[in-house]
């Protein structure tokens, strides 16, 4: 079973960088001075010779879709071309079938009286502004914390006949616009000490305005577009040439102070007494309400809208010094409440009342298509230009999600939205932030989109952190930064429950079961431990920490204790017999401090050693029992002596602090650190003790793996101290991790870019050598689950299966096989089945074949190395077909003689060619394994046939000719019960009765049993089942 369901790609889709290279080496002439052009037949044979994968007619139609023009031929230039545009084509297509996810909607609590107008956004100071009909402007943090609230108003009419119909942010120049029913536009600039102070009054307009636009030039501030629309259908445009500067000039006779606002008239902009402006008009609504207004910059014209049949939808053409405006119109039946433009699509989408979004071309006058699916008149609509979707608000408060590559549906929200039978309603998303606001009447709502991992299917809602496998109960736990731990089925994937909050709003770092597997441990960042049963009840608390933040990597639990690792250079124990109070203090460790640097992980081998290790790569072995220290060790020469130097001194100092552990050892790393004075290069994220590997103390061999900076692995004896052998198994990465099974015989490891790998190492180290081997372990399998750093590694065995359990920080839990094949992700909606998934045939090819990667100060190996696939996923070696087994098979057949006749007469099959033998199987029974079927032996004949005589009373060795006498009913009933509680007395008592003719019957004459047949038979009952039985035995007994 697979993560994501599996459709067949193009093969331009499985490409990869490396065979891009060598197609673009198989274009290139013998010298390599330039590129030859290939016809059909040489590109076929040219691109398998090249890539070795692939079948013959997915070459022919890669050629096909190359040659467009239908030339014969093509070139390096053609492919690399149909590359770009088929990679770009394929990442838009991506990024608009891809379906947002939306957190819980929100009800902010906006100081609204009357229905809001507008909703703008401030780039500058990444601010909200909501402006509602009465005048009350309400100021929104980025956190969307509602700051301040500001009454706008104009001084030539009354409050309560004033109203704000529009409003618009003028970024370039720091400045808000808004409009009011008293036929004025005043320009608040927010750079002023009063942060909404008016510095300009446009009056004298004719008609009252009731929707704005405004568009400036990015590239320069100067250019700037402020269109209007009103009530009586016209549009009018101000186009500002000295923004920066300027918006409006000061007349001479105006006052000096710069805190005063200037009043403009709209006749002295007609006549263009001020050269910094100048404006455009047309009139092409027929008097109708212009329900929105924009400026199109890369088209230079003016879009408009009308609730009217004729002339819906209006385009005006900026040409400077033509009046009137030209225009182009589009008519829509019943109008047009709202619309959007699309630059890249070049798409103008427009909401109708209809029920109907029509999508226009701009030279076009009928719609190059028609949304359809509201079933109400659409209110509003918007562009998310990035992933060229689009929504529409309908007036039954459904919002819909349109994916603009199909002009198809791909998502429908109902039923979370206010309920309020009239409303007035903007939709305003900002495409930088990915929030969309609704705003009904004097409501603000706010849906918020989660951020996305492309494909990834996600476990959790943060980073997860660790993963366990619990035996018992056969779940799985993980937890995630968010301080959620949560519990799911390992054979179905399901998840089971979730516990939220677990300590607090702080990161949980690591888990840890206990010996029962019935309660689990979690520590944070906060310092803490806690002890939970899988109830959710928190048993204990422990305070790792000493109420200080810590951040804790490990948890170890030994039979007597619980040691807390991963801040500090001591190890912090609790003792099990103090766990008798809820929050419980730490004890003191005996052995004191004997790591110079902080202490990252441990392990433990019964019966009473402990390893550590720590940010140096210093690794300490502990006597558990007396928790006294008795040898040290270092990958590292010059870090080993520095700190057996530094113990010694410190030793001096504090003789019963540090006692004397033995001598380090002899043998350091063949790989040299980037920097040898970087001790952090060594440093040791890993420990485990392999415990399936028995006799380790004679033969010399490596009982202890580690892992951590640089991607490197050791091995090393802890018996006699020695590092035993090391090898790089992530290159180009900081550190690794790591895991081993119980058995010893696979050690899997993972790095920051979401890459695993599996080795077998059932061989590996088993004797000492005399120097450190650096041969590489054989790989089974490499496989990259996760897009993003793993954060842990567990194993388990689940229906005979080694399983790997991966945790990684891109929110995902995933499920995969030892073989590399993975099963499925937690929290996928498909859910799989371990039991009835059998793992696909394993295959070994040299590992050289596969990937060349080399490994530093790595010595030749000895023996060859091989990486195991599965069958399917590399060409088939050519079989040979004997043709005489075809006619032989049958022989031994069991599907009968005409068949075989028939069979036989057919045809013999083609041999398969040389294309067919490298296809990959694809199809419904592609995944199955496939052996050849084991030879039928005789099957042995049971006990009941060979000795009947134990089993029946009935002699078989008498002759055939002798009649067989069958016994009477009375003499099979051999029962070892009471009768009288198994049947009715009434058949009892005629069972009774019938053994007594019997016995007349063997004793008297065949007329009195005649005629005592006869009684019986007219007092036995007719009607039942019973009787009808008996009846039929007497018949016979009387025949005898």
């Amino acid at each position: 079973m697979e993560t994501f369901k599996k459709v067949p790609d193009q093969l331009e889709n499985r490409l990869s960088v490396k065979d891009i290279m060598k197609i673009q080496k198989a274009f290139m002439t013998p010298n390599f001075e330039g590129f030859v052009a290939l016809n059909r037949k040489s590109f076929i044979d040219t691109m398998f010779i090249a890539l070795g994968y692939g079948i013959e007619e997915e070459y022919g139609d890669l050629f096909d879709r190359i040659d467009v023009a239908r030339d014969g031929f093509v070139d390096w230039n053609k492919v690399t071309t149909f590359m770009l545009l088929e990679l770009y084509e394929n990442d838009e297509r991506t990024k608009s079938s891809l379906v947002p996810q939306w957190k819980e909607i929100k009800f902010l609590p906006a100081h609204h009286k009357e229905p809001i107008q507008s909703i703008v956004y401030l780039k500058n100071s990444h601010r909200y502004l909501s402006l509602s009909k009465e005048g009350w402007m309400n100021v929104w943090g980025e956190n969307l914390k509602l700051q301040q609230t500001v009454r706008v108003a104009t001084d030539s009419v009354r409050l309560r006949d004033l109203w704000v119909t529009s409003m618009v942010s003028m970024t370039n120049v720091n400045k808000v616009a808004v409009a009011f029913t008293s036929k004025e536009i005043c320009f608040y600039d927010l750079n002023s000490k009063d942060e909404f102070f008016c510095q300009y009054k446009l009056h004298g307009i004719c008609n009252t305005l009731i929707s704005m636009h405004y568009w400036f030039n990015p590239k320069d501030g100067n250019e700037a577009v402020l269109t209007f629309g009103d009530v009586c259908g016209e549009v009018n445009a101000i186009c500002f040439i000295a923004a920066l500067i300027s918006l409006f000039e000061r007349q001479t006779n105006s006052t000096d102070e710069q805190e005063a606002t200037v009043a403009i008239t709209w006749q002295e902009l007609v006549k263009g007494s001020h050269k910094c402006c100048f404006t455009l008009q047309h009139k092409e609504h027929n008097k109708e309400w212009i329900r929105q207004v924009q400026y199109c910059s890369n088209l230079e014209a003016f879009i408009s809208c009308a609730t009217t049949n004729l002339n819906a939808l209006v385009v005006g053409w900026k040409e400077k010094g033509t009046s009137p405006m030209k225009t182009t119109s589009f008519h829509v039946n019943e109008g047009v409440n709202a619309f959007d433009y699309h630059p890249e699509l070049n798409l103008i989408a427009s909401a109708a009342v209809d029920h109907q979004i029509y999508l226009w071309n701009p030279y076009m006058s009928k719609p190059s298509g028609i949304l359809q699916g509201h079933l109400a008149s659409v209110i509003g609509i918007q562009f998310n230009i990035a992933r060229r979707q689009l929504f529409s608000f309908s007036k039954d408060k459904v919002l819909r999600i349109w994916d603009m590559q199909n002009q198809l549906c791909i998502q429908r929200l109902a039923g979370i939205f206010p309920k309020c039978l009239e409303f007035q309603t903007i939709l305003y998303f900002n495409e930088t932030t990915g929030q969309l606001f609704t705003t009904f009447n004097n409501q603000l709502t706010l849906l918020e989109m989660k951020q996305e991992n492309s494909q990834c299917v996600k476990s959790h809602e943060k980073s997860v952190t660790c993963v366990l496998f619990n035996s018992l109960f056969k779940q799985v736990i993980s937890s995630d930064t968010g301080s959620t731990v949560t519990v799911w089925m390992i054979e179905t994937g399901q998840k089971v429950k979730q516990f939220t909050g677990c300590h607090g709003n702080s990161e949980i770092t690591t888990m840890a079961l206990d010996a029962s597997e019935t309660k689990f441990f979690t520590a944070s960042v906060d310092g803490t431990v806690k002890i939970w049963d899988f109830n959710g009840h928190c048993h204990h608390k422990l305070n790792a920490g000493r109420d200080q933040a810590a951040d804790i990597s490990q948890i170890l639990i030994l039979k007597r204790s619980i040691l807390a690792l991963g801040w500090e250079r001591i190890i912090t124990v609790f003792r099990t017999d103090t766990l008798t109070e809820f929050f419980v203090q730490p004890s003191e460790w005996k052995g004191k401090a004997q790591h110079q640097n902080d202490i990252l992980c441990a392990a433990f081998l019964p019966p009473q050693t402990l390893v550590t290790g720590s940010y140096d790569g210093e690794i300490v072995v502990w006597n558990n029992n007396s928790e006294k220290a008795s040898s040290r060790f270092h990958p590292s020469l010059k870090i080993a002596l520095k700190s057996q130097s530094d113990n010694k001194l410190h030793q001096q100092e504090e003789p019963q602090v540090i006692d004397d552990c033995s001598a380090v050892t002899t043998r350091h790393s063949l790989f040299n650190a980037d920097s040898e004075d970087d001790e952090f290069n060594y440093v040791v994220s890993r420990l485990f003790f392999l415990e399936g590997r028995k006799n380790v103390s004679s033969t010399g061999g490596a009982n202890l793996v580690a892992c951590g900076g640089c991607g490197i692995v050791r091995f090393w004896n802890t018996f006699k101290s020695l590092l035993l052998a090391e090898f790089e198994a992530h290159s180009n990465v900081a550190s690794i991790i790591m895991t081993v099974d119980k058995k010893s015989d696979y050690l899997i490891t993972g790095d920051v870019n979401g890459l695993i790998k599996v080795w077998n190492i059932q061989e590996y180290c088993l004797c000492s050598s005399d120097t450190v081997i650096s041969e590489v372990p054989l790989m089974v399998a490499a496989i990259q689950p996760h897009n993003d750093c793993i954060s842990h590694l567990e194993t388990c065995v689940q229906d005979n299966h080694l399983l790997i359990l991966s945790a990684s920080a891109d929110c995902s839990i995933v499920l995969s096989d030892i073989t590399g094949s993975v099963i499925g992700v937690f929290g996928q909606d498909e859910h799989w089945r371990i039991g009835e998934c059998s793992p696909p045939s394993v295959t070994k090819i040299p590992l050289k074949t596969l990937k060349d990667e080399k490994t530093v100060g790595q010595k030749q190996v000895r023996r060859e190395e091989y990486l195991a696939v599965s069958k399917h996923s590399i060409p088939i070696a050519e079989e040979k077909i004997d043709h005489e087994d075809r006619s032989n098979v049958w022989k031994s057949t069991v599907l009968g003689k005409v068949f075989r006749e028939n069979r036989i007469q057919k045809k013999p099959r083609p041999r398969l060619s040389a294309w067919g033998k490298l296809r990959s199987p694809i199809g419904t029974f592609s995944c199955l394994q496939m052996e050849d079927l084991e030879k039928i032996t005789d099957v042995p004949k049971p006990n009941f046939l060979q000795n009947p005589h134990n089993y029946f009373d009935i002699n078989f060795e008498e002759s055939d000719n002798e009649t067989l006498m069958f016994p009477t009913f009375s003499e099979t009933l051999k029962v070892a019960f009471d009768e009288k509680n198994l049947f009715p007395k009434e058949i009892l008592d005629r069972e009774h009765k019938v053994k007594h003719l019997d016995k007349q019957n063997l004793s008297g004459s065949k007329a009195a049993v005649k005629q005592n047949i006869s009684n019986v038979k007219s007092r036995s009952p007719q009607r039942t089942i019973t009787g009808m039985k008996l009846r039929t035995e007497l018949d016979s007994s009387i025949q005898k």
